[in-house]
C-alpha cells in the first residue's frame, strides 16, 4: 500500500487554492492537537505542498492571481490632499500673510537697522535720507519678490508699505520727535519699520 501524498494527508485537491490548503492545515492541526506525531506529519505535508507550489510556479505551471502579484493595484490611491487655509480671515488675506522663517525676519531686520542707523547719523542730511529710503524700498522689493517670484505683487506691497510708512510717520513725527531726532529722521525710521514688517510678514 503506497504512502498518502501530502494532498491526501491534508485532504485537499491538487488544484486547491492556497487559502484552502491553509484552512485544511488549521483544521487538521485542531483535530489532532494532542497527537504530536500526527501534527508533525501535517506540518511536513503542508511544507511539501508549499515547495511543490513554488516549483510549479517557477516552471510556469501555476498562474499567480493578479491580486497576489500586484497588490498595489487593488489599493485605492490616496485622495489628493489640499490643505485648507486656516480659519480666521478672508482667503485673500490668508494668501497675503506669510509665516516667515528666522532668516526671513533677521536678514531684513539687519538691513533696515543699518539703514536706520545711517538715517539718524548726526551728519545725515536730506540727500542721505532720500538715499537710505530708496535703498529701503529696493530692499523691500527684493525680499518680497524672492518669496514667490511675483514681481507685480512685490511692487504693490512695497509701494503700499512706503506710503503707509510716510503717512503715519508724518502724522506721528511732530508728536514724537525730540531734540535728539528730527521729524524727517523719525519719518524715515518709521518707514523702515513698516517696510521691514512688509518684507518679513507679507508675500
Amino acid at each position: 500500500m503506497s504512502e498518502p501524498t501530502p494532498y491526501q494527508l491534508l485532504e485537499v485537491d491538487e488544484d486547491a487554492s492556497f487559502d484552502e490548503v491553509q484552512e485544511a492545515r488549521s483544521r487538521k492541526a485542531e483535530q489532532y492537537s494532542g497527537d504530536k506525531k500526527r501534527l508533525e506529519s501535517i506540518e511536513a505535508a503542508y511544507d511539501a505542498i508549499l515547495m511543490d507550489r513554488l516549483r510549479q510556479r517557477q516552471e510556469g505551471k501555476i498562474k499567480v492571481p493578479e491580486r497576489i502579484r500586484f497588490p498595489e493595484r487593488l489599493t485605492p490611491a490616496p485622495a489628493s490632499f489640499t490643505p485648507s487655509p486656516p480659519a480666521g480671515g478672508p482667503a485673500w488675506l490668508q494668501r497675503l500673510i506669510d509665516t516667515p522663517s528666522r532668516s526671513d525676519i533677521l536678514l531684513p531686520a539687519g538691513v533696515y537697522a543699518g539703514l536706520g542707523g545711517l538715517s539718524i547719523y548726526p551728519a545725515a542730511n536730506d540727500s542721505l535720507l532720500q538715499l537710505t529710503l530708496a535703498l529701503g524700498v529696493g530692499s523691500c522689493l527684493y525680499f518680497v519678490n524672492r518669496k514667490e517670484q511675483k514681481f507685480g505683487r512685490a511692487v504693490l506691497l512695497t509701494v503700499a508699505g512706503l506710503v503707509i510708512g510716510l503717512v503715519l510717520g508724518g502724522l506721528l513725527g511732530p508728536l514724537l520727535s525730540t531734540a535728539f531726532i528730527t521729524t524727517e529722521k523719525f519719518i524715515a525710521l518709521f518707514t523702515f519699520l513698516i517696510l521691514w514688517l512688509v518684507s518679513g510678514f507679507l508675500r
